[in-house]
């Protein structure tokens, strides 16, 4: 993959997002590095952490970014997301709770993820949304710190509070972000 990475700012509030991609053709790979800055009073949870059910399953190192879901919008289009998900219906023995980041007042997170979108046709446009959050203790708990980063385990109740910051879309043949 190049190694040039155009940055996208998204902001919202505050917590800022800055993101970048980079596309291989011949997988089909994104690949997205970003940082989150809060530049608020309050601590937010940011969602990149995938889920509890995939890290006791050994799919996902503790506290690694996790692997982003994805809805294909129309043949073409895909926005991956990060995100707190709803508790399945009917409700697995195992459920797959949600886990954030938690990121202090002032402070900031960067990660970076690839993936390859298992979609009929071949993105032309991609976006990627993440799930933010301020962060209420009485919806968080098992905090552990991996790398520097504090990670929890959040209820089914978060889903409702999240907000989703997206990038613009990034045009995979221009090799850069729409305006």
């Amino acid at each position: 993959m190049s190694d040039s990475i155009q940055l996208a700012p998204v902001a919202d509030g505050p917590v800022r997002l800055a993101a970048g991609f980079a596309y291989e053709p011949r997988s089909g790979t994104v690949r997205v590095r970003y940082r989150v800055e809060n530049a608020g009073a309050q601590a937010v949870a940011v969602f990149d952490r995938g889920h509890r059910h995939a890290v006791l399953t050994g799919r996902q190192p503790s506290g690694a970014v996790g692997e982003p879901t994805f809805v294909e919008e129309r043949p073409g289009e895909v926005t991956l997301r990060h995100i707190a998900l709803p508790l399945p219906d009917p409700a697995p023995t195992s459920p797959p709770s949600p886990m954030a980041a938690r990121i202090d007042p002032g402070a900031s997170l960067e990660g970076e993820f690839a993936y390859a979108p298992p979609t009929d046709a071949e993105p032309r446009r991609v976006r990627w949304c993440l799930g933010v959050a301020p962060f209420d203790a009485d919806l968080f708990d098992m905090p552990e710190d991996s790398a520097g980063v504090s990670v929890w385990r959040a209820s089914f109740d978060v889903v409702d509070r999240q907000q989703q910051l997206c990038t613009p879309w990034y045009d995979v043949a221009a090799g850069a972000f729409e305006r």
